[in-house]
């Protein structure tokens, strides 16, 4: 289904000392969207395609196929400059329900590896292997093949020391990999060879190098991860700060942060830019029924409430503001949210004005407050209604059921 054989690994003898050293995991999903509508669709597979809005709707690439890649699409790139490149290009429409399903199988299987593990987004981990017997490659390699076999999924690992290195290293194996199918990349840097194995590679790649500080040390004449190691590091902390001191360490190699297998939440939030400006008052408010049902839903989830509501507005002049309102005590009631929301809306809106985009959020987060009634059982019941409403559209889609207000 795949090619097997589309993978660079940086050194192939292992001199580990399988009791002492760490040993970090980064497995990447190979454009895992689209891998996931190729499985529900085998005839995508070798076309160029991508997933995401439409050209003529403000649409961007959420994920493109290895075929489109070849063409200069990329994620996050407007559909319609994609279309542009590619004229025949196939857009399949985002099913992220979807999406959420299947990264929780293969979720599933990293923790029936190890329970060390931590997600950092849909299609993305780190584990630590480092008290697993097997070396690394037969590890990787068994991962890769189990997640492909059973789920018909590519993905691409990289393994080191640390976290940094190893989620580089699966980078550099991905770009390594040349032609128009997944690169299915393993890279493995022993212990001791971190710094070596960066040393070529572009400055920018390196974690906290982004456009203003990678012209500053350009300007420097400072072009690869080689170059800021070998800069003295005083210089560097005099001119980027604290910054400065990680870049030192981090162009060496170093990082001694821990697996997290655990994410406080701060906020949740949901938000929508428009296809076109929307001028309508009932429109505008039942997007944010709708949007307060997504947040409420996510709440119920994670066993949390909140106490701050914020809405978030956007101007077709890009001008974008937000207010919040804080709440007497947690909630996580969408009719709450959207009733908090839509008070904060009229505050800042006139009646008719157009909005490019519209959000609300909540934070102050923490375990729900349940007070119990001698006379009535109507919160209870309705708790119980709103577990089986968020469970079918946590399967069906956020569409599946909704509330009167939200289809106005």
């Amino acid at each position: 289904m795949f090619n097997m054989c589309t993978y660079r690994t940086y050194d192939l003898f292992f001199p580990y000392n399988m009791s002492m050293e760490r040993r970090i995991l980064h497995l990447d999903l190979d454009a895992f969207f689209c891998a996931v509508e190729e499985n529900y669709d085998p005839d995508l597979r070798g076309k160029p395609f991508a997933v995401g809005g439409q050209p003529g709707e403000r649409g961007v690439v959420a994920s493109c196929s290895y075929a489109a890649r070849q063409f200069g699409v990329r994620s996050a790139m407007p559909m319609m400059r994609a279309v542009r490149l590619v004229p025949n290009l196939i857009i399949v429409p985002s099913r992220h329900h979807v999406y959420r399903e299947v990264s929780r199988e293969v979720m599933k299987r990293l923790h029936e590896l190890t329970e060390s593990v931590e997600q950092i987004s849909i299609d993305e981990a780190f584990l630590d292997i480092s008290d697993l017997n097997d070396p690394p490659e037969r590890i990787a390699r068994g991962l890769q093949t189990r997640i492909r076999d059973e789920l018909g999924l590519p993905s691409s690992i990289g393994i080191a020391s640390n976290k940094l290195v190893a989620k580089i290293a699966t980078e550099v194996g991905k770009k390594a990999a040349k032609g128009g199918a997944p690169p299915f990349a393993l890279t493995i840097v022993p212990a001791g060879d971190e710094a070596a194995f960066l040393a070529p590679l572009p400055a920018d790649i390196l974690w906290g190098v982004g456009p203003k500080t990678g012209t500053r040390l350009a300007e420097l004449g400072i072009h690869t991860i080689g170059d800021i190691a070998r800069w003295p590091e005083a210089d560097l902390i005099r001119r980027f700060g604290e910054n400065g001191r990680d870049l030192a360490n981090h162009a060496k190699g170093r990082d001694d942060r821990p697996i997290v297998t655990e994410h406080e939440t701060k906020s949740i939030s949901q938000e929508n830019t428009f296809v076109r400006d929307i001028r309508d008052d009932k429109s505008l408010e039942r997007e944010l029924h709708e949007q307060a049902e997504q947040v409420a839903a996510q709440l119920r989830k994670n066993q949390l409430a909140g106490t701050t509501v914020k809405l978030k507005l956007r101007w077709p002049d890009f001008t974008t503001l937000t207010r919040q309102m804080t709440l007497p005590q947690p909630t996580d009631s969408a009719e709450e949210i959207a009733k908090a929301a839509l008070a904060l809306m009229r505050k800042v809106r006139k009646p008719g004005q157009a909005v490019r985009l519209l959000g609300i959020g909540i934070s102050g987060l923490g375990p729900p407050l349940r007070q119990l009634s001698l006379w009535e059982d109507g919160g209870e019941k309705s708790r119980k209604l709103q577990e089986v409403l968020d469970a079918l559209r946590e399967k069906y889609g956020d569409k599946a059921i909704q509330r009167g207000k939200s289809l106005g």
